[in-house]
């Protein structure tokens, strides 16, 4: 089974782009995020017409996640257990933003998840992402007590480590690399799960994302910020992983890249560990 993760940054702009990768790369299931589109504008016909089913939760022309399959689609949930509302400047009440999807795609359950950006430390939004990855969490520990492959995938909006982003220095005062953050990933793994670390296809660092400003993919100054995390029976299965950056090449592409994960039933031996990132 072939599975990939991509913030497409706008579904139906993206979609031409979307639909010959999907045709070329041809995964099992994608996992989708950033889709900018309310349901009824969702082009579920045009994948359709590419051999995929679609579950989607999205709102409008913000956020929004969705999983394509071609090896069918059931359990589909929407939303984190215990998900936090968020108020955004302006708004008089919380809302539940659509970032988190998951269903069971021929045996392996798959989450997709965009995680909120947290804009700046002192900001509302950063302390809505904490919550939000404790509720994604405490999600993940409720799935991993179901005995089968089980990853969670998606835009995580943190690097990691400092190699995770092409000068730390620059990010000094920023999110995405705070400790807090990162403390949250570690308690992610401390549930039972382990990054799927993929290979770079060029350069050392296997970058995601890549700013549009600044010549910034050019000049290879981008993160690693869409991430895989899988249990023990997924990650034993991983036969390859890797980021696909010629995806991100050219005019009219998203600023992020799809990481790809190959992974098969049986176990793998133990030498495939190399492709697991513990750290």
């Amino acid at each position: 089974m072939r599975i990939a993760t991509w913030n497409v940054n706008s579904v139906n702009a993206r979609l031409p782009r979307v639909l010959s990768w999907l045709e070329h790369v041809r995964p099992d299931v994608c996992c989708l995020q950033e889709v900018k589109c309310a349901p009824a504008a969702f082009p579920f016909t045009e994948f359709r017409q590419h051999g995929y089913e679609a579950a989607v939760h999205a709102a409008g022309r913000w956020n929004g996640v969705a999983l394509l399959s071609r090896v069918g689609l059931a359990e589909v949930r929407r939303g984190l257990q215990d998900e936090p509302g968020y108020l955004a400047e302006g708004a008089l009440f919380e809302t539940t933003e659509p970032r988190a999807i998951g269903a069971t795609c021929a045996g392996v359950r798959i989450w997709s998840v965009y995680v909120p950006n947290g804009r700046a430390v002192d900001h509302p939004q950063f302390t809505y992402k904490l919550r939000w990855l404790a509720a994604l969490r405490t999600t993940a520990a409720g799935e991993l007590r179901t005995p089968r492959p089980f990853c969670v995938a998606g835009d995580f909006n943190i690097a990691p480590t400092d190699r995770d982003v092409w000068d730390i220095a620059e990010f000094s005062s920023s999110t995405h690399v705070t400790e807090s953050e990162r403390a949250e990933l570690a308690e992610l793994r401390r549930t039972g799960l382990e990054e799927v670390y993929p290979r770079a296809l060029r350069h050392d660092i296997p970058f995601t994302y890549w700013d549009y400003r600044a010549s910034c993919f050019a000049r290879n100054r981008g993160m690693r910020i869409d991430l895989v995390f899988g249990n023990a029976e997924f990650t034993a299965a991983v036969s390859d992983a890797y980021v696909d950056r010629e995806a991100r090449a050219g005019s009219g592409s998203s600023d992020h890249a799809p990481v790809v994960v190959d992974v098969f039933p049986q176990r793998q031996p133990a030498g495939n560990s190399s492709k697991i990132n513990q750290v």
